[in-house]
């Protein structure tokens, strides 16, 4: 059997490892270098296209064919793309992201694709044996479009991917095998390249479970690099070495830019300041400037303020304050900048751990979980939970929530729903995420339909099932419990929206919670009246004219305020009408029983 490895496909970096006599590994490639810049260049000539390092430094020599970043396209559609990425994008409307560049279209996980191929190729050669199975890591908060496009990546690649698992979490196995008491609760905190997670994890007897996670698919270190670039920028127009028109058109003045603004970057979380220096801009000139840490500094705290929020939101969500952890440990590039450290130990009222590698802790996680799932790692178990709520729509137009929010996966749930009309021949299978009570307020997911046989109202019994794997991907089962007719559908892709929008999301779930909660129970309220209303005019018909003249004017006139009550929004007012022609139709109801029994 081959070996399984542990794969962190980053943003800006990608490492791998393997187990080792017990031990993580990490693989280093031919020059000995265990960080693969996340980096392709497709060359002009037929040639294979080139990964890592050497496509690194041929970004600057010719930009337009040297793709980066992709990680931050994976599984968007076309319009939710807010990444330059190095080469052209493409696409048709409302389709996936695609690449042009190499004279073709690629998918970003086809260009993916490549990058894991380099790791694979490079753990054989550390290996001396096939590699042909893996774990890969993805932030907390990738969607399933996101998911599944990574698996398809590995898939692309040669791997069978046995496992997705969130960044965090790997981190926090990484840091905490060794080292973690009983009952210990932990943050992690993962600002890398291009996303931003913040979990909340607690360890007993073993296992890891995912308490809450909160992040943002779409910040990070290339957010501040585009800053840095921009000061670069307008420093070289001050001096007229470049206007709006040569910007624009000049690839390489822009990767120029790109790299000294990367490298300022990572220089100033060593020294207090560092001269920037482009040679011979025109041919003639050249562009120099110092930039200061405090400057760099003032242009992170802006790009990162909504981390703040993150952390503790995801704190709240766990139900802990932050004096009740054992530690806060940091992942990713960008938590090695003094200001990113500061912010955590102010959040937090700690300082953060920084005994691992922020760099490969990921990676370290992911081939331990390697090691559990090949069996040379024991008595470590890992739980993530979903992010969001998952649900189905119910008649009224309510969302009837099946997993709730933080549910720990892998999970499986499901409820018995009924037909709501008489004659009713399918069901239409509606699946949903969010918070909110309304359908209209909460994003579809995909919808099927499931027939069965007519049946009259409320005795046709469907089965709706959702489980969600170990990789966070939905499948759905809806079955007619009489003649055991099913479907089953698995989710081909979650919400493709923008993280703004599912922090919208959470926060309109808390801002109109009571507004939510008062429409559901109106909601639920008129469809019970419209039952009642019917059941009291068949009443009336089978057995009103036995009644006597004062009871049967009061029935109707209450029928009216049901009515009335219905239609003015309120659930209070329709509640006490509906009690009271309850009440008033007692009489009504004894004798349809004794109509029932016939004469004695």
């Amino acid at each position: 059997m081959s070996a399984i490895v542990g794969i962190d496909l980053g943003t800006t970096n990608s490492l791998v490892g393997c187990m080792e006599a017990g031990f993580p590994i990490l693989c280093a490639d031919a020059d000995g270098e265990r960080l693969t810049p996340s980096v392709v260049h497709f060359p002009a000539s037929p040639a294979s296209p080139v990964v890592g390092r050497a496509a690194q430094r041929l970004r600057a020599l010719a930009p337009e064919a040297t793709v980066f970043s992709v990680k931050r396209l994976i599984g968007r559609r076309v319009g939710e793309e807010e990444a330059e990425v190095g080469c052209a994008l493409a696409g048709r409307p409302g389709g996936p992201v695609k690449l042009a560049v190499g004279g073709r279209e690629w998918l970003p996980e086809e260009v993916s694709a490549l990058v894991l191929g380099k790791l694979k190729a490079d753990a054989e050669r550390a290996l001396g044996c096939e590699v042909s199975r893996a774990v890969i890591t993805v932030p907390a908060y990738f969607n399933d479009a996101q998911r599944q496009a990574t698996l398809r990546a590995g898939e692309l690649a040669g791997l069978k991917v046995e496992r997705i698992l969130n960044e965090p979490t790997a981190a926090a196995l990484a840091y905490g095998v060794d080292r973690l008491g009983e009952r210990a609760k932990i943050a992690v905190f993962d600002l890398g390249g291009g996303t931003f997670d913040l979990s909340v994890l607690e360890l007993s007897a073993g296992v890891f479970q995912v308490l809450s996670t909160q992040g943002n698919t779409r910040l990070g270190g290339d957010d501040l690099d585009r800053r840095v670039e921009q000061w670069i920028v307008e420093g070289l127009k001050a001096d007229g070495l470049a206007d709006d028109a040569r910007w624009a058109g000049d690839g390489e003045l822009r990767a120029r830019v790109r790299e000294r603004a990367v490298e300022a970057k990572h220089r100033l979380s060593a020294v207090e300041e560092v001269g920037v220096e482009l040679p011979f801009v025109d041919g003639t000139r050249s562009f120099s400037r110092v930039l200061s840490r405090a400057e760099l500094e003032a242009m992170a705290a802006r790009v990162f303020e909504p981390v703040r929020e993150h952390c503790l939101r995801a704190l709240s969500d766990a139900r802990l304050r932050p004096d009740e952890l054992g530690a806060v440990i940091l992942v990713g590039g960008m938590t090695r900048m003094p200001l990113v450290r500061r912010m955590v130990a102010e959040i937090f009222g700690r300082e953060a751990d920084t005994s691992q590698n922020p760099d490969e802790a990921v990676a370290l996680g992911a081939t331990l979980q390697a090691g559990i799932l090949s069996g040379s790692v024991r008595n470590v178990v890992l739980l993530d939970v979903t992010p969001l709520s998952l649900g189905i729509e119910t008649f009224g137009g309510l969302m009837n929530v099946i997993i709730p929010r933080n549910s720990t996966i892998p999970t499986k749930a499901g409820e018995m729903f009924t037909n709501a009309v008489a004659g009713q021949r399918l069901m239409r299978i509606h699946v949903l995420q969010g918070e909110r009570e309304m359908v209209r307020d909460n994003w579809s997911l995909g919808q099927f339909d499931l027939e069965f046989e007519p049946s009259p109202k409320a005795q046709a019994r469907v089965g709706v099932q959702f489980e969600i794997d170990a990789n966070g991907i939905l499948h759905v089962l809806a079955r007619d419990t009489k003649t055991g007719r099913e479907q089953r559908v698995q989710m081909a892709s979650a919400v493709d929206v923008s993280d703004e929008a599912v922090e919208k999301m959470l926060e309109d779930s808390l801002e109109h919670a009571f507004e939510d909660m008062n429409e559901r129970a109106f909601t639920e309220a008129q469809m019970k009246s419209r039952d009642l209303l019917a059941a009291v005019r068949l009443g009336l018909e089978k057995a009103g004219a036995l009644l006597r003249e004062d009871e049967g004017e009061r029935i109707a006139q209450l029928m009216r305020a049901v009515e009335e009550s219905a239609g003015a929004g309120a659930s209070g007012p329709l509640k006490k009408a509906m009690a009271a022609l309850d009440d008033a139709t007692q009489p009504l109801a004894a004798l349809l029983v004794e109509q029932a029994m016939g004469p004695r």
